[in-house]
Order: structure tokens, then sequence, then C-alpha cells
């Protein structure tokens, strides 16, 4: 799901880029009627480079964070206002050149429904079903041009009629992987 211009750094290259450290969460939790959904999180506008993109909850490491799942619940908490999230397991970390992130995804679920509450730095909460999600229908191409790249055609999902794309598209492609091994 990386776009074709995306640089491949091995993890020498991106040490000497001394990126910050941070952690999400991809949830998943049972709707009302028992159905699978995970939430995603569109953030809100600001000046940075991934103003107004879809991720899921997750940032930046704190000194008070034991370690990086810690990041993660924290940020959760702090996002949309989730407690009690029963961590399964670690996903594969991601570098994010534009903004010098290095990104370690944490899968996670609610053992029921949750009332969602988004903080000021989330413009609106994404419950997605997981149905819809590994349908193959929902993978794409999209050209976009941001604040660091121009003209560019991107692999994307399509979920909840927004696009999904760089590193939470990669994230989730990880996942699908996972659900389709099952």
């Amino acid at each position: 799901m990386a776009p074709a211009v995306r640089p491949i750094f091995d993890l020498y290259k991106i040490a000497e880029f001394k990126p910050k450290l941070s952690a999400v969460l991809a949830l998943f939790y049972p709707n009302e009627q028992g159905k699978t959904y995970f939430i995603l999180t569109k953030r809100a506008q600001y000046k940075g480079v991934h103003s107004d993109q879809i991720s899921f909850p997750g940032g930046k490491v704190k000194l008070e964070d034991s370690n990086l799942e810690a990041t993660a619940l924290r940020e959760t908490y702090e996002e949309i206002s989730v407690k009690n999230v029963q961590v399964i397991r670690q996903l594969t970390t991601t570098y994010i050149p534009p903004s010098n992130f290095y990104v370690t995804p944490f899968l996670g679920y609610l053992n029921k429904t949750d009332v969602f509450m988004p903080n000021n730095e989330v413009s609106e909460i994404l419950e997605v079903d997981l149905d819809d999600f590994l349908n193959d229908s929902c993978l794409g191409v999209k050209n976009l041009s941001t604040s660091y790249m121009q003209n560019i055609d991107v692999p994307c999902f399509k979920l909840n009629n927004h696009i999904v794309w760089g590193a939470t598209a990669m994230m989730l492609s990880e996942i699908k992987d996972m659900f389709h091994a099952l």
C-alpha cells in the first residue's frame, strides 16, 4: 500500500534521521448486534503534514509512558476516551518520512461497544465494518496532492466514504493479511 514513489529506508538510515517515536492502536469491538467494527479517526485541521488525514488513534511517546503499548493506550484514551482495551499484539513499525515519525501499531479489542468521544485533535470518528474492510472492493488508487507531494497515484482503502492511504493504509494492509490468514 506504499506509493511507488515512496523511498525505501533501511533501519540504519531511519536511525540517522532521529525520528520521533509514536504508537497507534487498531481498536476492534463488537457493535450492539455483535458485528465486528474498528475505529479510525479523521485528524482535525492544523498546520502540519497530516492535517485532515485518516489515521488510527495514537501519537508521540511521552516521558511517563512505560513503553510503546502504553503510548498507544494513553493516546487512544486522550483522543477517543476509551479505556479497558485488551492489547493482542504489536504490528510492524512504519517510518513516515514527511513527518519523521517512527510509528508502532498495536492491535487491540474491547469486549463491548463503547461511547467514543473525540478530543480536539479528532474531527470525526469512523466506525468501520470489518466485513466491508475485508471485501476487496474497498481497495483502490487515488491521485493526491499534499503539502509534500504533487499529483501522485497512491494505493488506498475506500472506507466510510473516506480515502485511507499512506502509513495507515500500510498498517491496514498488514491487518487485512492477518485476517485472511485465519
